[in-house]
């Protein structure tokens, strides 16, 4: 069970998380985010410095939930089948399960806001932002590679250029559905990739295609910070 203080700082980003997705880090005050926690100023301080400070926790906490995410997605593709293309199948069907039903109210990407607005932060804060989107685009190549070194594609492609273009589905999915206000964006052009990928790799050799998955029960994230 978490500590009071550690609920009061989950409070703050919580509460950070949702204003920097509604208004963007520059649009939102320390103020702001106090207001909406119903905190005071020396909760604030006592777990942050200062702005500067929350803006670099504010996206370590973020991140640490989205890798969790992704890693247990992972997991849970790797115990479904021993086929690599069938695991990919079913790793994007449960990201489409998730991101289909999030009730998050700010939809969009963390990520984004951060690179838009990076003269806003530290150059360390925008190598951390550059980092994570390398780390994740590196597990879609590790999955890719797998299914290139079993299924050769019907088109030359490198497993870095699929998953840089799963990548830039999800991030640029992530803003239309925001500008839209369609939650459904997303999961629909996942699903065309993964067309794309039957097209390009044929049927997994079970024969199966990748069975509907389910959202996953453990760790999701806490209501207000629901982000793909």
């Amino acid at each position: 069970m978490a500590g009071r203080g550690e609920v009061t700082r989950e409070r703050i980003l919580s509460s950070a998380r949702t204003l920097v997705m509604d208004n963007g880090f520059a649009g939102t005050s320390i103020d702001d985010i106090l207001k909406s926690a119903g905190l005071t100023k020396g909760a604030f301080f006592h777990h942050f410095k200062g702005k500067a400070a929350l803006a670099r926790e504010l996206v370590e906490w973020h991140a640490k939930q989205d890798l969790a995410m992704f890693d247990e997605f992972v997991e849970q593709a790797e115990a479904h089948s021993d086929d690599p293309l069938e695991r990919v199948l079913y790793y994007l069907e449960l990201f489409e399960g998730y991101v289909a039903q999030s009730s998050d109210r700010s939809p969009g990407c963390m990520y984004a806001v951060y690179t838009y607005e990076s003269m806003q932060f530290d150059p360390s804060v925008r190598d951390f932002v550059a980092d994570i989107l390398r780390q994740w685009t590196s597990t879609y190549v590790r999955m890719f590679q797998d299914v290139i070194d079993r299924y050769p594609p019907a088109l030359p492609v490198t497993a870095r250029q699929l998953a840089e273009t799963i990548v830039s589905i999800i991030e640029g999915g992530l803003v239309l559905q925001r500008a839209y206000e369609d939650v459904r964006i997303t999961a629909r052009q996942s699903v065309q990739f993964r067309n794309y990928l039957m097209l390009l790799f044929g049927t997994p050799e079970s024969g199966k295609t990748a069975k509907k998955a389910t959202r996953p029960a453990a760790r999701r994230r806490p209501k207000a910070t629901v982000d793909a």
